[in-house]
């Protein structure tokens, strides 16, 4: 039993079943072999977190780590501002690829602090950030991205995009897994789209699109017009090839649905809509921090519920809402709902916490197990205190952790049976202090670039 990690709580959520008073976890490896009652707990090293919520690691199904330095960087831009600057600063002052892991590393490190053990991101370079979860030892997927708007790019763009796969391919784990994402309706054509889904189901690769964002995009694909439609006709190409009924029509039309994508944002959808994407298998990231940032509005999550759509929550990149905070996007997710239906029931707290964990799982499909606690799941954990002033009194556990702790640091994280951080601070700590030093030089250099150019 030398090897078995008990840890100890006041409470213990598994989210498969209620949550346990005076519970306990027992970890062997990077595998759960005990979750029940702390008297009933196998012999082992105990480690008593006291007054605090031991549950699964937080699942964070939409993100960009390869943006982290760009935080703070793009206040006050409409959407297609925010995306042209985005796109010049990358492409510009993020070329290296060692600056793009430590960026990545960072965000990665301020998620576990947050409680983050799992990463679905999506990236243009994917290479320096599958290095970079691998480093820092979680569990994640990279959408590699591909671009193309013209039609005539279409066989190039593929072409492209087995190259990097095939390279990146090389670079998966057990725990790391590579997969594609076709970007948007705005950058990708129709033909395009069609030709990744096919790769992806050959392949057997996990696809992922932002879909339905926003009414830039909404302009493009329903009545060829605004910002988007205009950079396309100057670049010669029609916006009459991506017209569609919606969004959603014009990857049914493109044949993309077939590879059962997460579908990233989704605000903007209807009833066929969402019928649409349930009968086609596909899953949803909620991004409610970012759609609320841009205006775009407020995803119709408890429709997609009733429709049986897998939804899960995401942060999108600290670029568009600053934090690397999935129990607060289940805050908000959470205010969004009852905002939008005028009902708290619709969405309660434990429901918004099931979906930042095993729902964040379900969405994402890929290993059995995250983001619940069993016997056999993977040893990802989270715990955060309740002894604060703003979880008491403890009424409701869930409303506690969603409302009371969201925003504050983790008291233990626990990735692949690896303790990540301890009482709030991350473990390698000689290692984030290194990061931390080269990327307080990037990014000085960015807020120089940034304050020195013109829009």
């Amino acid at each position: 039993m030398a090897d078995v990690t008990v840890y100890r709580a006041s409470w213990v959520l598994p989210m498969a079943q209620p949550p346990i008073a005076n519970g306990a976890v027992a970890v062997d490896g990077d595998r759960i072999t005990y979750v029940g009652a702390a008297h009933g707990a196998p012999g082992g090293t105990v480690i008593d977190l006291g007054d605090a919520a031991l549950m699964p690691g937080l699942v964070n199904v939409h993100t960009h780590l390869e943006l982290t330095p760009l935080r703070h960087l793009l206040e006050g831009l409409d959407f297609a501002q925010w995306i042209r600057t985005l796109t010049h600063l990358r492409k510009s002052e993020l070329a290296d690829p060692a600056d793009v892991e430590v960026g990545a590393r960072i965000g990665i490190a301020e998620g576990l602090l947050r409680g983050i053990t799992t990463y679905a991101d999506t990236s243009d370079t994917a290479a320096p950030i599958m290095r970079a979860m691998a480093s820092m030892g979680v569990r994640g997927v990279v959408y590699k991205e591909v671009f193309g708007p013209d039609p005539l790019q279409c066989a190039a763009s593929l072409a492209q995009l087995r190259d990097a796969v095939r390279e990146l391919r090389a670079m998966e784990t057990n725990v790391v897994r590579v997969g594609v994402s076709p970007h948007a309706p705005y950058s990708v054509s129709k033909a395009l789209f069609g030709a990744v889904a096919s790769y992806a189901i050959a392949e057997e690769l996990p696809m992922a699109v932002h879909l339905a964002e926003s009414a830039f995009e909404e302009d493009l694909v329903v009545r060829g017009s605004g910002p988007y439609a205009e950079n396309w006709r100057s670049r010669g190409i029609d916006p009459d090839g991506a017209r569609a009924r919606s969004s959603v029509a014009l990857l049914y039309e493109a044949g993309a649905l077939r590879a059962r994508p997460l579908i990233v944002h989704a605000v903007r959808v209807d009833a066929d809509d969402i019928a649409l994407l349930a009968k086609s298998g596909c899953a949803i990231a909620h991004c409610p921090v970012s759609n609320a940032r841009f205006g775009h509005g407020i995803a119709p999550v408890r429709e997609m519920l009733d429709a049986r759509l897998r939804v899960g929550i995401g942060t999108d990149s600290v670029a568009s809402n600053n934090r690397m905070d999935v129990l607060d996007e289940a805050r908000v997710a959470h205010l969004m709902a009852c905002t939008q239906t005028q009902s708290w029931r619709t969405f309660p707290s434990a429901l918004a916490l099931w979906h930042a964990t095993e729902g964040g799982g379900q969405a994402l499909g890929l290993w059995d197990g995250v983001g619940v606690l069993r016997v056999g799941a993977p040893a990802d954990l989270c715990a955060f205190p309740l002894d604060g002033l703003a979880a008491m009194p403890l009424a409701d556990v869930h409303d506690a952790l969603v409302h009371g702790v969201a925003g504050s640091p983790a008291r233990l994280t626990v990735a692949a049976g690896e303790v990540k951080v301890r009482d709030g601070v991350t473990v390698d700590q000689r290692r984030h202090s290194e990061d931390q030093d080269r990327f307080r030089l990037i990014g000085n250099r960015l807020v120089d670039v940034r304050l020195h150019m013109s829009l």
